[in-house]
């Protein structure tokens, strides 16, 4: 039995979650971070819109968590909302403190504390906002990343891909506690022990499995497999969102056009210039992302479109070049100057509302182990979430399970020498062609069977499709090494099946999830919780 690197904390994910709770703890204590690609790699970096919260005098938090539960469709759970918004504005203040450069009210540039620009989104009835320009994934991301690598006591792992989590109950002990990890180092090709007090899933979502998704290429569920295969019950994982406008072009892999360009004026219309939301939904651009994405989905299948187009082409060409410089350049690579002609725009799978079960604290059923970000299901978001309530989800959520995880400390001991990872039974693979094209297989049935629209005969043929693929997959895994495709393979073939099982359980149209054989939203608002076998053992 080899030596194993042991912390106080382990996270896993580098994004604004992991980043923020690293950082809200004390330096005596010692902190790996582990990122399975480059730091960066996250979702947290690519952010664009910004941060939801009551700032502005005339806003309030009984607005923010009305606005919230009205956009959830009465699936929220309200002391969630009421936690998250009711901490908000210390959130931003620490984020400030952190040195994150908000972006400045135009008015009165050297005005102090909350003195900021705040814009609007759709679902929102004030602005509220917080933003870096077009921007604020990078500049949060930045700017906490560059405090993490001040800190003595927290190590920044890259390329480390978490394969497992070490729990007592795989063990064989008689406690069910979360004691580590095995990761796999990509450097070395090898399977490295990490042994820590308390674990952190911070991994993000599993939006990859959809053929068209917004998020980058490790967004692949890894937390949300890894707590249930654990033993950590999952909820709401039918609610899936879409995105309304990502941009349309051939070479423009994941580019994610900004809400703020709606909350700005921005309108949608059809190839002939007419503009459509206003027949689907009175507030028009402005409606929450289900119902926008769900117009748009319409109107490409109605007309046979390959896709929409959004417009603020009417607004001052310096404006627009100031509030979304981002945007602009992006789309000026690909020829198309957004201050003079529409974006070409297509929905893509966004943000997974669902998740790990978590308590105020970050807990999961597995004493020890935390999630947090949106890998967890904190009851936050309910059946859509609201713009930009995302990361504030992050940033409150993170605090406080470093908080929960300072006051267990002192009763927390080191567990025995944990067992190094076996891989005696197993070779080196020569058909990692069967991984890229189960791989691919997998994200066009989510898309055609589990994606905007939905029905019972769509889901089952996405279930029998899923079972036999988990067949091949665990076969696969048993024999051969491991490696971060397979790894990622395996996670999200799982997820998919606990999506599929969550949207066959729930008979009715609600929020994100609309099927043509139950249109109709029932009176009552349950959450679809999942149960792992060994959640009694």
């Amino acid at each position: 039995m080899s030596q194993h690197p042991q912390y106080d904390v382990l996270v896993i994910g580098s994004g604004a979650a992991g980043l923020t709770l690293a950082l809200n703890l004390p330096t005596t204590l010692r902190v790996a971070i582990l990122s399975k690609g480059d730091l960066a790699n996250g979702s947290t970096y690519w952010a664009q819109g910004g941060v939801a919260a009551v700032l502005d005098t005339t806003d309030t938090v009984e607005s923010h968590v009305a606005d919230t539960l009205v956009a959830g469709a009465g699936l929220c759970s309200e002391d969630a909302v009421r936690f998250t918004v009711e901490h908000s504005r210390e959130a931003i203040q620490w984020l400030i403190e952190q040195g994150v450069p908000f972006t400045r009210d135009e008015a009165d540039p050297e005005a102090g504390s909350f003195e900021y620009h705040l814009t609007r989104e759709g679902g929102h009835s004030h602005r509220r906002i917080i933003h870096a320009a077009d921007a604020t994934g990078a500049a949060i991301f930045n700017t906490l990343l560059a405090r993490a690598q001040d800190r003595t006591n927290i190590d920044l792992l890259q390329q480390r891909v978490a394969v497992d989590l070490i729990t007592e109950h795989k063990l064989g002990l008689s406690g069910r506690r979360c004691l580590g990890a095995y990761v796999l180092n990509r450097a070395s090709g090898e399977v490295e022990t990490f042994q820590a007090k308390f674990v952190v899933l911070a991994t993000g979502g599993a939006a990859k499995v959809y053929l068209y998704t917004s998020n980058p290429d490790g967004a692949c569920g890894d937390g949300i497999a890894m707590a249930w295969r654990a033993g950590c019950r999952v909820g709401n994982l039918e609610f899936n969102q879409f995105h309304p406008t990502c941009l349309y072009h051939p070479q423009a892999k994941s580019f994610l056009i900004t809400e703020a360009l709606r909350g700005e004026g921005a309108v949608l219309k059809l190839p002939n210039g007419e503009r459509f939301m206003p027949r689907f939904d009175e507030r028009a651009e402005l409606a929450p992302r289900d119902i926008v994405a769900r117009a748009i989905d319409h109107e490409m299948k109605r007309l046979g479109i390959d896709c929409v187009y959004l417009d603020i082409s009417h607004k001052p060409a310096a404006f627009i070049r100031e509030h979304f410089p981002t945007v602009y350049e992006r789309c000026l690579e690909f020829g198309i100057d957004i201050t003079r002609e529409p974006i070409p725009v297509v929905p893509a799978a966004h943000y997974t509302c669902g998740g790990i079960v978590v308590d105020q604290s970050g807990r999961t059923d597995i004493p020890g182990l935390y999630a947090i970000g949106e890998t967890s299901f904190t009851g936050l978001h309910g059946a859509n979430r609201m713009a930009s309530n995302s990361l504030l989800e992050c940033f409150v959520y993170a605090r406080s399970a470093a908080q929960d995880m300072l006051a267990e400390l002192p009763d927390v001991e080191q567990a025995h020498a944990l067992p190094d990872w076996d891989a005696s039974q197993v070779t080196d693979s020569d058909e990692d062609v069967i991984i890229a094209h189960n791989w691919d297989e997998l994200r066009r049935f989510m898309w055609d069977y589990v994606g905007i629209v939905r029905t019972s005969k769509r889901l089952m043929r996405a279930q029998h499709r899923v079972r036999m693929l988990l067949g091949e997959i665990d076969e696969f895994y048993s024999n051969y090494k491991v490696s971060r495709d397979l790894i990622e393979l395996r996670n999200l073939a799982l997820v998919a099946d606990l999506m599929i099982r969550s949207a066959m359980q729930r008979k009715e149209s609600r929020g994100l999830h609309y099927t043509l054989d139950y249109p109709d939203m029932l009176t009552e608002a349950v959450d679809t919780i999942l149960v792992p076998p060994t959640f009694d053992d």
